[in-house]
């Protein structure tokens, strides 16, 4: 192919589905567009056209090998401490106190470091396959659920000195789950890596503090984006049914809570609102669990069930676009949805910034929030109204859903005050300026 200007590869262990890498990624792609790049992309799943793709299956964090690597990383279990252990029998009689759960198996080493051999090789072919000027790493060298593909990474680049974008989502030191670990090592090598030309982006002021004083980097702050420079379109005929196919009797309020059913989304807290707002409600569930298993799921139910409250997990008919489902129900996208919604909720604990909250500003929908640290510092001092609590819904935050729902016109004045801000601090328009200093900086171009 002939060479032009500005051909960007997009790195990530998935590029599919609505994860909020993907659904990100999406909008940087569609803004370097608008200003003339090409766009090519690199992952373990990709949904991207397969002319400028490159699948590599084993990228994928939920490969099986992938998958084996991290349990035993992650685990924090003795077994994997006994895997060691046997392996050093020329030590074994020294001190058993070398032997502890941050150790890992020097066959686990090695598998590592093949397999960072073999993605280092398919790089540098995707580098040549698409003349490559600069690299954008979504995520790939932020959480550590893909080692040896974050090692691979940090040695590309450190052995080509591509101008690099490394946007950053969610940092292993803010999930529970990596704390104890048998990589230590390798998170300080390449999660992330220290490289003169790699240019850090971070969703969260929080994340650009903790980034320079946990490893020296300066990092630019971009937060999530949505188009709100062009408001969605009006419901049309096909969405009418939505309530209805949903379960949602004539009188009731249609509450939405649009996220996947995992832990730090506690999902419970909604339920609680159900329960205690004493007025006919459905709450709706739009994702399934994902990859994060079904046992928090189970719990919801449970807890639904408990509290007699009436929650539908309808994941079969939410997805990425309009269809049928196998036994002939409608399929609605989640623009479908969001405008038949009286309330959206958003009781999350954690977030690396919130792509459900901006959706619901961008459908004009009032807000139920807890208030998680990002809200608190990047979101709720721009002046944005919702109705927020803080770790448990109190009698003030049940007061004001009440009153939200029963004065149409306070919800309405409310949600474009926010439309409003959204458009000034979190629009296509905000990143476009933003891409194109970092742009301007990787290329060495002037203005």
């Amino acid at each position: 192919m002939t060479k032009t200007l500005n051909h960007i590869g997009f790195i990530s262990t998935r590029f599919a589905g609505t994860d909020g890498v993907s659904l990100e990624t999406e909008k940087w792609a569609a803004v370097l567009e608008r200003l003339g790049c090409r766009c090519f992309y690199f992952a373990g799943e990709c949904d991207r056209p397969a002319e400028s793709s490159q699948v590599v299956p084993e990228a994928f964090y939920r490969h099986p090998e992938i998958d084996a690597l991290n349990q035993q990383a992650y685990s924090g279990s003795w077994s994997v401490t006994e895997a060691a252990h046997s392996a050093h029998p020329e030590i074994a009689h020294l001190q058993k106190d070398f032997f502890s759960i941050y150790v890992r198996p020097p066959a686990m080493t090695r598998r590592i470091h093949e397999l960072k051999e073999y993605f280092k090789a398919e790089l540098y072919q995707f580098a040549q396959r698409f003349h490559l000027e600069i690299l954008v790493i979504e995520n790939a060298v932020t959480i550590p659920l893909n080692l040896p593909l974050g090692l691979a990474l940090t040695e590309f680049i450190a052995e080509t000195g591509y101008p690099t974008i490394a946007h950053h989502h969610d940092f292993h030191w803010e999930r529970q789950r990596f704390q104890v670990n048998c990589v230590g090592d390798y998170l300080a090598a390449a999660f992330p890596p220290n490289l003169p030309s790699i240019r850090h982006v971070v969703i969260n002021s929080i994340q650009a503090q903790q980034l320079a004083w946990r490893h020296g980097l300066n990092a630019r702050v971009i937060p999530n984006v949505m188009d709100f420079d062009n408001p969605p379109p009006a419901p049309d005929a096909y969405t009418a049914s939505v309530r209805a196919d949903f379960g949602i009797l004539p009188g009731e309020f249609f509450l939405l809570q649009p996220t996947r059913i995992i832990q730090r989304k506690e999902i419970e807290h909604a339920i609680e609102l159900v329960k205690r707002l004493e007025l006919p409600a459905t709450l709706v569930i739009s994702h399934a669990s994902g990859d994060e298993g079904t046992e928090y799921e189970r719990h919801v139910r449970e807890y639904a069930r408990l509290l007699n409250v009436t929650v539908r997990f309808e994941s079969e008919q939410v997805q990425d676009a309009r269809g049928m489902t196998p036994d002939g129900r409608k399929i609605y996208s989640l623009g479908d949805i969001y405008p038949h919604a009286d309330l959206v909720t958003y009781p999350s604990s954690i977030e690396g910034f919130g792509n459900a909250f901006l959706e619901a500003v961008y459908y004009r929908r009032p807000i139920l929030v807890n208030n998680y640290s990002i809200y608190e510092v990047d979101i709720k001092p721009k002046g944005f109204r919702t109705v927020w609590f803080d770790g448990f819904i109190s009698q003030e935050a049940l007061s004001k859903v009440r009153e939200v729902l029963l004065n149409p016109a306070e919800a309405q004045e409310w949600t474009e005050t926010n439309y409003q801000l959204a458009k000034r601090y979190f629009s296509f328009t905000v990143l476009e300026r933003r891409l194109q200093s970092i742009l301007a900086d990787c290329l060495g171009q002037q203005g």
